[in-house]
């Protein structure tokens, strides 16, 4: 054995090759301004029902977190 493992590459990264999996900056912008408009929305709609203003930067936050881990919108 080589000691060197299936999944390790040059460059550190793991799983499947990314080099198709290229996502697009036009595309990367859209899904974070989609993600951010939706924890504004969920903050907006959270801090008028509790009438606890901080929900809205929890929304914000939440929506930011969601724009980036969520999959890329298809072409």
């Amino acid at each position: 054995m080589s000691g060197k493992r299936d999944g390790d590459r040059p460059g550190g990264s793991r799983g499947s090759d990314k080099s198709e999996n290229k996502v697009s900056p036009e595309a990367r912008r859209k899904q974070i301004i989609v993600g951010l408009v939706m924890g504004i929305i969920m903050g907006v709609i959270i801090s008028a029902l509790t009438t606890f203003w901080y929900w809205l930067p929890a929304g914000i936050a939440l929506g930011l977190a969601t724009g980036a881990i969520m999959k890329p919108p298809a072409k």
